[in-house]
């Protein structure tokens, strides 16, 4: 494939992918630009007590995602939290990755760090992170990325920044473009709230806005002080949040399909129980005739019936989407019927990209963080690493046949939607791959070459290795026992 003539490059995005973006784009020599929607850099980990105004409900497209919702703010306080809406951080958010192998080689945590760090320490490492590299002078805070698009050779992007008119008092939006040789997409997985579609749920959303929430918006148990909670979802964020209200709620239950991202129902506090999948949504509405303060009924697939919920909240995750990119986007097709275009379809994963980061038809367009299930941060750096090289001509892709080649067989082995993205145990694989690719170009210049993983992550990766055997092993046992017991239920 031919080498890319790049001198400028956007990068969308200051958390920790857009981070190191920069800074590898930069040690290669290419005059970077960051985008980013706020006032100043950490991504998921900026910490906002107030919530992103909620989407519509539900809200199955990833093509549209900028809602009005259901929401009562207004004036400049609306216009701000659309602008730069908050992330999906809580009050007492926690890693749940081992710092050894959350760490970049730019910034090494200090030795004394724990194991597992408050959110505000890991905010704190990724402007640290930031500052040592200069990040501020090159990057426009406040820019709202509107739209992507390449003309001729080029990329342009369109941002806009929110501006107080001193004279009228109002807020106003300026719109700015600029070109550049290469885009770099670091701007996260977690924005677009997805919002399965349950019979009863626009009736509920309407008639109690404020008791049907997704965890994005979710802060502390606060709320929920003496209710029953219905969380939807049983992944690791579902069962966080159970364990954050367990204090305040009285009853919660945890309704799952029993997939294979749900955490084991043993790690569920003692004042939850989890349920099955909802078929149904029944609401009270707020001027009944007999009015309740648990205004909903909730029809499981077991036929079981929960009555007297008083709050719902979906862990359901979020979409896949890059909205500044609307023209590779088609949310009318499943992720089966992708041509060799498109990016996103239904929202589940990234189309056409190799190695999760190049996209193919043109890979001066390129992604940093697609990958889930994975170490993040040291994840992240070689990925960028990957771009810088590719980017600078140190490193040169294959022909597209065989790129496609490489993807098609993919897909055959991996399937459609999340599971495509999924790296768990294959990432130091896959990190080798990326490395020796990088290495190649680097040797044959005579540039020294650049290190894999270290053997600290490799030993710190292993225990992260065991515990989810464990935990593997604990669903299974769990899921025999629910079986033997229906299976006897059934025999009387």
């Amino acid at each position: 494939m031919q080498d890319p003539v790049t001198r400028k490059v956007a990068v969308i995005g200051a958390g920790m992918s857009g981070v190191l973006s920069a800074a590898h784009l930069q040690r290669v020599g290419l005059r970077v630009t960051v985008f980013e929607r706020n006032q100043q850099v950490g991504g998921i980990w900026l910490y906002c007590k107030d919530a992103a105004i909620e989407p519509e409900y539900p809200c199955s497209n990833p093509s549209h995602i900028e809602r009005i919702g259901w929401d009562k703010r207004s004036g400049k306080i609306r216009q701000r939290i659309l602008h730069a809406p908050p992330g999906p951080c809580y009050d007492n958010l926690a890693t749940n990755i081992a710092t050894p192998l959350v760490q970049t080689t730019l910034n090494p945590w200090p030795k004394d760090t724990p194991d597992f760090v408050h959110h505000c320490k890991v905010k704190e490492y990724v402007q640290e992170t930031s500052e040592r590299i200069g990040m501020r002078k090159v990057t426009v805070f406040g820019a709202y990325v509107t739209n992507v698009y390449k003309h001729g050779p080029k990329w342009n992007v369109n941002w806009k920044v929110l501006q107080d008119r001193a004279e009228t008092g109002e807020l106003v939006e300026i719109c700015h473009h600029e070109v550049f040789d290469a885009v770099v997409v670091a701007s996260g997985h977690y924005d677009a709230p997805r919002i399965p579609d349950i019979p009863g749920l626009v009736e509920a959303k309407a008639g109690w806005p404020a008791r049907v929430l997704h965890s994005k918006s979710f802060r502390n148990g606060a709320r929920f002080e003496g209710q029953n909670v219905l969380l939807v979802g049983g992944g690791v964020s579902s069962t966080d949040i159970a364990r954050e209200i367990s204090d305040s709620a009285q009853t919660i239950y945890q309704s799952t399909r029993n997939g294979s991202f749900d955490m084991p129902a043993s790690k569920l506090p003692a004042n939850a129980s989890r349920v099955s999948e909802v078929v149904a949504i029944g609401t009270t509405p707020p001027d009944s005739p007999a009015p309740t303060d648990s205004p909903f009924t909730i029809y499981l697939k077991c036929n079981r019936v929960l009555h007297g919920i008083d709050a719902i909240v979906f862990c359901t995750g979020y979409h896949v989407t890059v909205p500044f990119l609307p023209q590779y986007h088609n949310h009318s097709i499943t992720p089966q019927q992708a041509d060799d275009k498109v990016l996103i379809t239904d929202g589940s994963q990234v189309h056409n990209l190799h190695q999760d980061i190049f996209y193919m038809p043109d890979p001066t367009l390129a992604f940093v963080g697609i990958p889930i299930f994975n170490t993040t941060f040291s994840l992240f750096e070689f990925q960028a690493i990957a771009v810088a090289a590719f980017l600078s001509g140190i490193a040169r892709l294959p022909s597209m046949d065989v790129l496609r080649v490489e993807y098609d067989d993919r897909v055959r082995l991996k399937g459609y939607g999340r599971r495509f993205h999924i790296l768990g145990d294959e990432e130091e694989s896959y990190v080798s791959r990326l490395i020796n690719w990088v290495n190649g170009g680097r040797s044959s210049r005579g540039l020294p070459l650049i290190n894999g993983h270290t053997e600290a992550w490799k030993e710190a990766k292993q225990q992260v290795d065991l515990e989810i055997l464990k935990l593997r092993a604990l669903k299974v046992a769990e899921s025999s026992k629910e079986q033997t017991f229906a299976q006897s239920a059934g025999s009387h």
